[in-house]
């Protein structure tokens, strides 16, 4: 009878074990909330306005943002010489206005940063920036010319990144070579910047050779040209170096109506 009693006893554990087992694999086997992972911000959620800093000019707050400098000229009822100044307000959703380029000129003009004036007390309307410095060229406008420039290699070094730009990885090339080397104009224009204020790029330059393209020269251990300076095709604009990075390259990039094209479709084969 023990015997019997024994094996009755294992087996009532037995099935409690069991049910206890099932009611927590139930639970366990609840769904759970689904994990949070980041994701890009939806367009509606992008940068539509942008406080201008000392040293900024439209051109370089257009570059930052991939915006064409005359539909933000434009759009924000900002005239040549795009004179801007420190804690204006520009509003940076111009596709969704609508708004047309700003009408070509027949010159370059030189930009003017920002200044340390207050902007002009208004009642309504949006505060207007003001001409307050006149151009710095020191030559005559070089002519523009509605198609592409004829462009010319920056520098001679090797390619060591390629254009990835639909990737978001790079939006120009990089150049090998040494500290110091030549870094030249690869078209005939006018600066239009020139300082380190643009966050990843170092010493900058930035050229505008007609109403159409840009050409940016980047991690330079030293800028030789100033804003409003033009610039010949093949002449030298900065010595190469490694500013903002850990090695020793040029970024160039192109930009047609202020987006980034590869620089190799333009450059002549080597």
């Amino acid at each position: 009878m023990l015997i019997g009693s024994d094996r009755l006893l294992r087996r009532l554990c037995c099935l409690i074990v069991i049910s206890i087992t099932g009611v927590f694999g139930a639970s366990c086997s609840a769904p759970q909330p689904a994990a949070v992972t980041d994701r890009d911000q939806p367009p509606s959620r992008r940068l539509q306005t942008h406080r201008v800093s000392s040293g900024e000019t439209l051109f370089s707050i257009a570059w930052r943002h991939g915006i064409d400098y005359r539909q933000l000229a434009h759009h924000n009822n900002i005239s040549e010489p795009f004179t801007i100044y420190p804690g204006q307000t520009l509003r940076l959703d111009v596709s969704a206005s609508g708004a047309a380029s700003a009408p070509a000129s027949a010159t370059a003009q030189a930009p003017s940063r920002t200044t340390a004036a207050s902007p002009p007390a208004t009642s309504s309307a949006p505060p207007r920036s003001e001409n307050r410095t006149a151009s710095r060229a020191t030559s005559s406008p070089p002519a523009l010319v509605s198609g592409s420039p004829d462009w010319h290699w920056p520098a001679k070094g090797r390619i060591i990144s390629a254009f990835g730009a639909s990737t978001g990885l790079n939006q120009g090339i990089d150049i090998d070579g040494e500290l110091g080397e030549p870094v030249i104009a690869a078209a005939s224009g006018q600066v239009v910047y020139a300082g380190s204020g643009l966050r990843g790029y170092g010493n900058l330059l930035i050229i505008k050779h007609n109403d159409t393209y840009l050409s940016a020269y980047a991690h330079n251990d030293r800028l030789l040209k100033s804003e409003g300076d033009n610039v010949k095709a093949g002449e030298q604009v900065a010595e190469m170096g490694s500013s903002g990075v850990n090695k020793v390259k040029l970024h160039f990039e192109i930009r047609r109506e202020g987006r980034p094209v590869d620089p190799i479709r333009y450059l002549p084969k080597r």
